[in-house]
């Protein structure tokens, strides 16, 4: 399946980006990683992999069901959320639950603590992976005896691309 880009919804990346390449490294990094977890990348599952690297703005599931009807046209909701669960176990993509959306993980290779970027204009998201940020959140909540399970930091703001637009 060849992603079609728009190139205007890439904007937290740096002005040489070749997202095509971005989206190849993504897929072939992903086949790499389930191998070595003897975990299997079935065809499905990278279709929708594809999917969420089309753009670095988070999708709902039901917009990637829709686009994946394209090339599955039997495709069904427990289709798309067993895939989603899939890439998420395996740490190639990451759920923004503010927006009950997904997104491509940059660094599948390594578990990590993520902290997300979102633009409240044109919901396009980057994640900033900074240890010393989940560390000073685990720090924090250990001082507090409150025992963390799963972290991660959303926040809120306005693109590069959406400043200049306002001005800002």
């Amino acid at each position: 399946m060849k992603a079609s880009i728009d190139t205007r919804k890439v904007r937290f990346t740096r002005p040489r980006h070749d997202h095509e390449l971005c989206i190849e490294d993504a897929l072939s990094r992903a086949g790499a990683l389930c191998e070595a977890q003897g975990a299997r990348l079935t065809d499905l599952r990278r279709s929708v992999l594809e999917l969420v690297w089309r753009g670095h703005e988070p999708v709902g599931a039901y917009a990637l069901l829709d686009a994946l009807r394209e090339t599955h046209p039997n495709a069904a909701p427990p289709t798309i959320y067993r895939a989603l669960d899939f890439l998420a176990a395996h740490g190639l993509i990451h759920r923004i639950e503010s927006l009950n959306a997904y997104i491509g993980c940059s660094r599948p290779e390594k578990p990590h603590a993520s902290q997300f970027l979102i633009c409240a204009k044109c919901s396009t998201a980057a994640e900033i992976d900074d240890p010393a940020i989940a560390r000073a959140l685990s720090r924090s909540a250990d001082g507090l005896g409150f025992a963390v399970a799963h972290q991660t930091v959303e926040l809120s703001g306005l693109c590069p691309s959406c400043r200049r637009e306002v001005g800002a």
